[in-house]
């Protein structure tokens, strides 16, 4: 679906079914240097299981226009915009990584929008190294690289897809080369430094009063589960209801453990939506 924000062309996949903005709806936000494919899986389902699915592309990512936004906070008001758009009055908000950041920094914000948080592979602060940002500005297929390997646990885990011939680290290399291919010059240290210097996740978790979900990838080397417990801190201090999931799996949780990630966010935006 596209939509039209201040003249500018908005993707979001809604999960292979039309948008119904009379349903509980449930945004999906992704991480750095990615587009909304990454949810393929999970967005599916949701549509098809009673949801209005909004999967988002990130300005100048994936089929979004850019210019790329370089503040969580900047991107936190464009998802809100996305709401209006669609004519949608409040959300789940579901965030991986960056994208994890984005929904904390909307929910905490724009509680009255808000239906339920859930924040995967997230960290407080999710800070990236200079070495990272160096390569992210100068060297963009290294920094591909680099991230590539480290969001894997593995180099063939498992369950991820069955289907054969289909290799995790080959399609999430080719995706982000594909990002970075149809965006602007440093979308990655865009994003990364979007990351990097954002310093708000503690006081948005403090604002925070919708149910929350956590999940966190036991092997994940770039926001380990200790990373998350700032946050839970934060948000259980708050008086939030908060849940947390620790899968067996690295920063890619949804591809490496397709299915636990779907059970936790399916279970938890259900509770959400009957709650209203």
């Amino acid at each position: 679906m596209i939509l039209d924000l201040q003249g500018r062309d908005t993707y979001a996949y809604t999960g292979g079914k039309p948008f119904d903005a009379a349903r509980p709806a449930v945004v999906f936000i992704h991480g750095a240097e990615h587009d909304h494919s990454v949810w393929a899986l999970q967005t599916r389902y949701f549509a098809h299981h009673g949801f209005g699915v909004l999967a988002l592309d990130l300005p100048g990512h994936g089929r979004s226009i850019g210019p790329a936004l370089s503040t969580i906070g900047a991107l936190a008001d464009w998802v809100i915009g996305v709401l209006d758009a669609a004519g949608v009055q409040r959300a789940l908000f579901i965030g991986h990584s960056m994208g994890s950041l984005i929904a904390l920094d909307t929910a905490g914000r724009y509680p009255a929008r808000t239906m339920g948080l859930a924040l995967l592979a997230s960290a407080a602060p999710m800070t990236v190294s200079d070495t990272l940002l160096d390569a992210a500005r100068e060297h963009e297929p290294e920094a591909i690289a680099m991230v590539n390997q480290w969001s894997h646990s593995t180099i063939a885990a498992k369950p991820s897809s069955p289907a054969p011939g289909f290799w995790l680290q080959g399609v999430n290399q080719r995706l982000m080369e594909r990002v970075s291919l149809r965006g602007e010059a440093q979308l990655f240290h865009t994003d990364f430094s979007a990351c990097n210097t954002y310093a708000d996740a503690l006081d948005r978790a403090s604002a925070v009063r919708c149910p929350v979900c956590v999940v966190s990838g036991k092997r994940d080397m770039m926001t380990p589960p200790r990373a998350a417990r700032p946050l839970v801190d934060a948000l259980k201090k708050a008086g939030a209801p908060v849940q947390t999931v620790e899968l067996d799996a690295g920063h890619a949780l949804m591809s490496e453990q397709p299915d636990a990630t779907l059970d936790a966010l399916f279970a938890f935006a259900l509770g959400c939506a009957k709650a209203g």
